[in-house]
């Protein structure tokens, strides 16, 4: 079988032409064609250009003549899991049902463990309810929101599933996704996403698949401190429907979010070692996607086939500090993303045919812990409430976000409306100066990038685009220190995902979930071995 790159068909053209195309080019019959690859080229006229893997006759010749856009094709390998084992008295935990919960107890339960998982919040279906009443309403529910509940802060989301690496765990969360319904285009496209409508569908899929492995799944279930025998754990304190419960437990993966900062309160006091670390923090800009896909597009935005535009930018300003796009959701809202009172938290979400009338994305700067007005592992998280505080106050106290005009921000002026761009954030916004809830080394930095954005994306610093503030949660502000096994200091604690600072993003954080389940198993194992 050989691999063929580079394969262009015009939008809307029928992906049989890529037989044609490849005989073109190979000079030959093609017996069978499947597609590896698929990304759009907008350089010029926009195309999509395709990776491919054939069979032909004479295959050696073939290759000798095909010239630098044909290889020999080498498949990638294949996930394997650990061997299946028989389920021990006291079963491992898993602490949270973002991705790399969800998958940390996938592997542990197809290998015989019947997991015990603990998701704070509630079932999605019920999770979606809660989130729109927020947006409907401004009614918090502080553990079933867009951050708490199964499915992690990536439900409410653009979906995205963006990789740099070949990792073979990556290839088997794709199928896995789409074995429990998501499309079947996240295994070709090289910019895959699922889109929030389409993930509610996969996650309840997956809880079914959990289930009828015999795994333990607890909703309404938080982690609240741990007890310990020596420097191994040996339970788990739990606050559940019922009232404070403990659960014996020798191995647990850890997986809490980003956004779990009680639970980061109570390992940090129970001696869980943790530092703090860099993250970024901005606001959410708003362009409409008509505006976007004429920028990337040009004259043949519109042609029918081709996706909705999207982008990724970033530079450097002179005093060393990044600013970069973020989370962009194509035809998307800006959520409602708070997870406690008293705080505006922005997010993007995005359904799977981004149809919306409006592109967001966050634009965000880095900040480190010299930024943060204090010292320990936990200053990230009072940085983070400050902001999400300001905001909040700025907004008028009944979680309405404040927001700007580009044109009036950088000329440092309130806002008094909106113009060409209608803001998507519910419950409500508040036109406002975003300089007074925002800390002046912020502004500056938005300041100075939105001009040297604009000249690498047309329009990216459009008069009428518009700011929402705040984006605060775009990684962890914490990690907690794991070895060559993936285990805390705390033997038996299992730090995995977003949360813990080792992810970002759904499909490098399931994949760093089922590294702890890997290495739980072969641990469970190793025991049995020597009890035989």
């Amino acid at each position: 079988m050989l691999e063929v790159d580079g394969l262009r068909l015009a939008p809307g053209t029928p992906v049989s032409g890529l037989a044609r195309e490849a005989a073109r080019l190979l000079r030959t019959d093609i017996l069978s064609l499947r597609i590896l690859r698929r990304s759009v080229d907008a350089r010029e006229t926009p195309v999509f250009l395709y990776r491919v893997a054939v069979t032909v006759r004479n295959e050696n010749a073939v290759l000798r003549r095909g010239g630098r856009k044909v290889s020999r094709y080498a498949p990638e390998p294949a996930y394997r899991l650990p061997a299946r084992q028989e389920a021990p008295e006291t079963v491992p935990a898993v602490i949270g049902a973002g991705p790399a919960g969800l998958f940390a107890a996938l592997v542990l339960a197809r290998c015989g463990l019947r997991p015990v998982l603990l998701e704070r919040g509630q079932p999605v279906e019920r999770r979606r309810e809660d989130v729109e009443r927020f947006r409907s309403t401004g009614t918090l529910c502080p553990e079933s929101n867009a951050q708490f509940g199964e499915g992690g802060a990536g439900t409410f989301s653009d979906g995205k599933l963006n990789t740099g690496t070949r990792d073979p765990r990556h290839r088997f969360v794709l199928e896995e996704l789409v074995t429990h319904g998501a499309p079947d285009d996240i295994l070709i496209d090289a910019r895959p996403h699922v889109g929030t409508d389409k993930l509610f569908g996969v996650i309840q899929s997956v809880r079914a698949e959990l289930l009828s492995l015999g795994a333990d799944i607890r909703f309404g279930h938080t982690m609240t401190g741990i007890r310990r025998n020596g420097n191994r754990l040996s339970a788990l304190e739990v606050l559940t429907p019922r009232g404070p419960e403990l659960l014996p437990c020798t191995h647990a993966v850890l997986a809490v979010g980003h956004s779990a900062r009680d639970t980061f309160q109570s390992l940090f006091r129970c001696g869980v070692p943790m530092e703090a670390k860099p993250f970024a923090v901005g606001v959410r800009i708003e362009h409409r996607q008509a505006d976007c896909n004429a920028a990337q597009y040009r004259e043949y935005a519109g042609t029918p086939g081709l996706p909705a535009a999207s982008y990724k930018l970033a530079c450097h300003l002179p005093d060393g500090r990044g600013v970069f796009s973020f989370c962009v959701c194509p035809g998307g809202e800006v959520m409602a993303a708070a997870s406690e009172s008293g705080g505006v938290v922005t997010n993007g979400m995005s359904r799977y045919a981004r149809d919306g009338e409006n592109i967001n994305g966050g634009l965000l700067v880095g900040v480190t812990p010299s930024d943060f007005g204090a010292a320990g592992p936990l200053a990230g998280i009072a940085f983070q409430r400050r902001l999400e505080e300001a905001a909040y106050r700025l907004g008028g106290g009944d979680f309405s976000a404040p927001v700007q005009r580009v044109e009036d921000f950088l000329s440092r002026r309130p806002s008094a409306g909106p113009g060409r761009v209608r803001p998507s954030y519910r419950p409500g916004v508040k036109w406002t100066d975003l300089h007074d809830c925002l800390p002046p080394f912020l502004t500056d930095a938005l300041e100075q990038a939105l001009p040297v954005l604009g000249r690498k994306l047309r329009g990216y610093d459009s008069p009428d685009a518009v700011l929402t503030a705040v984006e605060s949660r775009s990684s962890s502000p914490v990690r907690i220190p794991r070895d060559h096994v993936q285990q805390s200091a705390l033997r038996g604690l299992y730090p995995c995902g977003e949360g813990a600072g080792y992810a970002g993003g759904i499909l490098s954080a399931a994949a760093d979930g089922m590294r702890c389940a890997e290495q739980i198993c072969y641990e469970y194992a190793s025991k049995q071995e020597v009890a035989l």
